[in-house]
């Protein structure tokens, strides 16, 4: 199994980020803009939240607050579970799955490194399963 950071090598992307600041409203914005599901919060170049559409449809909406008015700090889960680039991809599955959640940050000495979705995970571990059918039909056909 691959870890995190062989496949961010070879699937890097853009990590999107906000401040606490921040209005609800602007992160919907740019998640709907770059078609993404959460938004990492960012203060000093450190992470110290995240914000998906998981947190704004439990606290924000079932809430009934306001969208304009609400800071990024007041609905933001604060706990954010990362990992490390050295982490396996088969590990990143069992966490999102423990923890109930489709995205983790990777972080190194607190420096955030890119974010691994449940999409990755379960793209990335169908591929090897894949490539150990292929290998075991060879094995077996000869």
């Amino acid at each position: 199994m691959i870890t995190v950071e062989q496949f961010l090598q070879f699937n890097s992307r853009s990590i999107f980020s906000l401040k606490p600041e921040n209005k609800v409203m602007d992160s919907l914005f740019l998640m709907a803009e770059k078609n993404i599901g959460c938004i990492l919060i960012m203060s000093h170049s450190q992470l110290v939240g995240i914000f998906s559409e998981r947190d704004y449809a439990r606290k924000v909406v079932l809430k009934g607050k306001n969208s304009n008015e609400t800071l990024l700090s007041e609905v933001m889960t604060h706990k954010v579970i990362t990992i490390e680039p050295h982490t396996g991809m088969d590990k990143c599955m069992q966490i999102m799955t423990d923890h109930h959640i489709r995205h983790l940050p990777v972080v190194q000495e607190n420096k955030v490194l890119g974010l691994i979705s449940i999409g990755d995970v379960v793209k990335e571990m169908i591929q090897q399963q894949k490539t150990l059918i292929e290998e075991l039909q060879k094995y077996i056909s000869g």
